[in-house]
């Protein structure tokens, strides 16, 4: 008499619920949109400002906010909560000894940005940044120079983990460029996925301001935090008009979790209203 066949197929279902429960876990873990904190820097005070009016005319530009503490402070403050991939961001002249006490003050914790070139690339690491940020030294007038970012990577020993490629843009007939010197030079380099194909292998991130409407807390560019997301393969932080906390959903739900996301003049450190940073840590935590 043949024996009975045994009947695994409950058992075997709900092994395979187990485990596709966990591997969508594991992918929702892997890509979720996190908030980054930022330190900008002008004339040696940390300052919010509306990016499009940074220029060479003092009286041009728009502040938001100006701080009366220190760039230690706040490298402090995101190191007290493990808040990593923050960037402080030197804009313009002034700025050398504030942006080295904020790295001082959190050694391998921020990354830095602003006059970065192969000359000084690895002083700022050595100084205690755990990255280097480029732009404006890859685009003489204008013009993307990939000899002068092999440069850059040579300099970092052929370590791109140490580096990453700022495209900050700002919109132009109904696409995005490239901008360098503080947002108000448009270089040639469109940010497509052609382009972004040609980066990716030399760097180790991509911080992108959307200069158009960085500092005006008016929305994010979703269209932009979009199409990073399809044509990005490694990390992207996005800043420029985030105003709340639901815009860090936007960001998450606009990228598939695949970029993170900086607010600047909204959050209440800076003297904005929009949202708390206390809220912004505890995104992170539950994200």
């Amino acid at each position: 008499m043949r024996d009975k066949p045994l009947d695994i197929g409950g058992a075997a279902e709900e092994l395979w619920r187990h485990y596709t429960c966990a591997l969508k876990t594991c992918d929702s873990q892997e890509k979720m949109t996190q908030f980054r904190p930022c330190i900008d820097l002008h004339s040696g005070q940390v300052k919010q400002i509306v990016g499009g009016t940074l220029s060479n005319v003092a009286e041009d530009l728009k502040t938001n906010y100006v701080s009366k503490l220190p760039a230690s402070h706040y490298a402090e403050l995101y190191q007290k909560h493990n808040l990593r991939g923050g960037h402080v961001v030197k804009l313009g002249p002034g700025n050398e000894e504030a942006a080295l006490e904020a790295v001082r003050a959190w050694p391998n914790g921020l990354q830095v940005a602003g006059g970065i070139n192969d000359k000084n690339a690895q002083y700022w690491i050595d100084q205690g940044a755990e990255k280097v940020i480029i732009t404006s030294f890859l685009f003489p007038s204008g013009k993307f120079s990939l000899e002068r970012l092999e440069s850059v990577l040579a300099a970092l020993g052929g370590d791109k983990s140490k580096l990453v490629l700022d495209l900050s843009c700002r919109r132009k007939d109904n696409t995005w460029f490239v901008a360098m010197d503080r947002w108000q030079t448009i270089t040639e380099m469109e940010i497509n996925q052609e382009s972004i194909a040609l980066l990716e292998p030399y760097c180790s991130e991509f911080l992108i301001h959307a200069a158009d409407v960085e500092g005006l807390q008016q929305g994010v560019d979703e269209e932009l935090v979009s199409k990073l997301a399809e044509w990005c393969t490694i990390p992207i932080t996005y800043a420029g008009g985030a105003r709340s906390l639901q815009d860090l959903e936007k960001v998450h739900i606009s990228s598939k979790g695949k970029v993170d996301l900086t607010i600047g003049s909204a959050l209440d450190i800076f003297g904005g209203s929009g949202v708390t940073f206390d809220e912004c840590v505890e995104w992170n935590k539950t994200h």
